[in-house]
Parts: C-alpha cells; structure tokens; sequence
C-alpha cells in the first residue's frame, strides 16, 4: 500500500497525495494534486518558478526582465505558485524575495512517481 505524504509543516495537512503509479488517489487527493498541476499549467508560471529555482532566492524585481512582465503581472503569478505551496517569500523594504520549497517539490514528484 501507497504511504501518504508527510504532513506539511505548521498546517497538519499533507504535501500532496500518494503516488498516482501505486494506488488510486481519492477524491480529495486528486482535486489537491490538481490544484498543483494547474499551477503548473501556465508557461509563465513554469518559466517564473524555473527562475526561482536556479537561484536560492531572488527579488521580484529581478524576475520581470527575463519574465518580459510587468510587476503586477509577475505579482499575480509568484500569488500563483505561492498559494500551491511551491514557493515561499519574504517580503524586505519593497520588495518580495522568493525561493522554492524543496519539501513540497520532492511530494508533488513523489506523488508523479517520479
């Protein structure tokens, strides 16, 4: 039997679900799964969190030149990404600085299989 992802830390609720290559998801597992994916759907928000990814953290500021994006855009995807718990800011002065959250990158490739 497929083991459940650890819980996530300060909520009790878990990363994501069990892998979908070892057990059927539930309901709830796959609605929170997808919730992830389509975060993940968007070229901008792949491309953002590949950025953020290559650095260990770096300000908004620095994401709308390669991101060819206006602040406000690059705030609405960085919301995106955050609110599925794949990346984590500060906010210094200004502006936010990002990184990504490794914990919950390893469940959702976990969860793929992966």
């Amino acid at each position: 039997m497929a083991e459940a992802a650890a819980p996530e830390a300060g909520t009790g609720e878990a990363l994501c679900c069990t892998s979908v290559i070892e057990a059927p998801l539930s309901q709830a597992e796959a609605a929170k799964l997808a919730r992830v994916l389509d975060a993940l759907a968007d070229p901008v928000r792949l491309r953002l969190l590949s950025l953020v990814a290559a650095q260990k953290e770096i300000c908004s500021c620095d994401l709308e030149a390669p991101l060819a994006k206006s602040q406000p855009t690059v705030s609405h995807h960085t919301k995106v990404l955050a609110e599925a718990g794949l990346i984590v800011g500060e906010k210094r002065g200004r502006w936010m600085w990002w990184r990504v959250e490794p914990k919950r990158l390893a469940a959702i490739r976990a969860a793929l299989g992966g």
